[in-house]
């Protein structure tokens, strides 16, 4: 896929990952629509950067564990540039729960973060399939974590979302083929605002990392282009983690 003009929705836009893909798929001539849960000031702070740099976008508040939400979300991009080309699945929710205390991670908690993390992923490709399928081509990446390879991360059901994810994304490749692409990003530690005073948690959980370094959000946008261009890769999951589990 050759990005100039290409419309992609990228969920979560507002920052870290989606922030900084939304900026580098803008760089590279996308059309961009920045969806926002609560990060209001952030997604519009986004695309008035894209703008200032030539770029083309702009923020749409939609809840991802909303299908009506979503599926107004996709109407609106459709209304206003066409089609959609491409989907950045990157909404995503936590909860910092120690791995062994089984007893805070509520029916409230799994309930939440299944509901945006696995269930809005999938709302989203609902929406944007009909368009994709009617011009016979589309890319679609859903952001995975090392958490769904290893089970340890911010939490057990965080986890286990991820793990989710990881299956989604090889069931989706195999029902949309041949026409619409999908694959998965894996990342390991990641210098995002979730981490914010979590920091010495985040660097315990990545363990003894090869390359001892912690990604950026940029390396995970880098990722998500190679996956939204290169035309023969589909259902695959790509660990991004600096060699955490090679330890």
């Amino acid at each position: 896929m050759d990005l100039q003009d290409k419309v992609i929705l990228v969920t979560g836009g507002g920052t870290g990952v989606g922030r900084a893909t939304a900026l580098k798929l803008a760089a590279k001539g996308a059309k961009v629509a920045v969806n926002y849960s609560r990060s209001e000031q952030e997604a519009h702070e986004v695309v008035s950067e894209i703008e200032k740099r030539g770029g083309t976008g702009f923020a749409y508040q939609a809840d991802v564990a909303s299908k009506q939400e979503v599926d107004a979300l996709a109407a609106c991009i459709a209304g206003r540039y066409g089609t959609i080309d491409g989907l950045v699945n990157n909404a995503s929710i936590t909860a910092q729960i120690a791995m062994d205390n089984l007893e805070a991670a509520t029916d409230e908690v799994w309930d939440s973060l299944f509901s945006v993390n696995v269930k809005g992923m999938f709302h989203c490709v609902q929406a944007v399939v009909p368009y994709m399928k009617k011009q016979k081509s589309g890319a679609i990446v859903n952001m995975g974590s090392v958490a769904g390879i290893t089970g340890i991360g911010s939490s057990i059901p965080y986890a286990a979302t991820k793990s989710a994810i990881h299956t989604m994304t090889r069931s989706l490749a195999i029902a949309l083929a041949p026409d619409i692409r999908v694959n998965c990003i894996s990342p390991g530690a990641v210098d995002t605002r979730w981490w914010a005073g979590h920091e010495e948690k985040m660097i315990r959980l990545a363990g003894n990392l090869p390359l001892q370094r912690i990604s950026t959000p940029d390396d995970m946008a880098e990722a998500v282009i190679f996956q939204l261009t290169q035309a023969s890769v589909t259902g695959q999951v790509f660990t991004i983690d600096n060699g955490q589990t090679l330890c």
